[in-house]
């Protein structure tokens, strides 16, 4: 018989603070359904990545220029995309709790609406993820039961551990920032202007990816 060819996949790697995140999160399923890969959403801290190098926050708050170049790179790509975009205060966001609740739901099936819903109440409609209230709001309007989920999310060890293994794998593959895209054999790829070569690449090289 002949042997059957492996999907072709890759790894969404990406932080609930990292602005770019929320645009290629929008667009990230299109465009791997369109090019025959399979995505796996992958949400981590750069909290601990960034203290590694030395800095306590955003490196777009650290080099003003660099975070005015941003904002207005994100306002021409949000305008190109036709989705909405309202700064959020404070920024950087604290996505733990997101994170986790996105870890939650890989297991159960809605983990990419809950991730894109998530980015557009705080990048959308300039909302503070770090309440509960908010993501709450965010479970509600995906039909699911909020309290469980948060509690869940605050409470169970195992939720806490997977986050915390997830951003220690994407140490160890060397990623520096969001969003990042590793494909099946390992290559990586960083930024949401990266998305097509990495979906590209993805589809010449099938295989398992490397997981943590």
């Amino acid at each position: 018989m002949p042997s059957s060819t492996p999907t072709p996949s890759l790894d969404f790697w990406y932080e609930f603070a990292s602005t770019y995140s929320y645009l290629a999160a929008q667009r990230i399923e299109a465009a791997a359904e369109e090019a025959g890969v399979v995505v796996t959403w992958r949400p981590f801290l750069l909290g601990p990545i960034f203290a590694a190098q030395g800095w306590n926050t955003s490196p777009f708050n650290l080099y003003p220029a660099k975070g005015r170049y941003m904002w207005r790179d994100m306002e021409r790509l949000a305008g190109a995309m036709g989705v909405p975009l309202r700064r959020p205060s404070p920024f950087p966001q604290n996505g733990l709790l997101a994170a986790r609740l996105a870890l939650i739901g890989a297991e159960a099936g809605w983990i990419a609406p809950f991730t894109r819903a998530v980015y557009t109440a705080e990048f959308g409609e300039g909302r503070d993820i770090s309440k509960p209230e908010t993501l709450s709001a965010v479970l509600a309007g995906l039909g699911l039961d909020p309290a469980p989920l948060i509690a869940r999310a605050r409470a169970d060890e195992a939720v806490k551990n997977r986050l915390k293994i997830e951003t220690e794998q994407a140490q160890r593959l060397g990623l520096f920032g969001a969003p990042s895209f590793v494909t099946a054999d390992g290559e990586l790829f960083w930024g949401n202007d990266r998305l097509e070569a990495a979906l590209a690449w993805a589809a010449r090289a099938p295989g398992p990816s490397r997981r943590g």
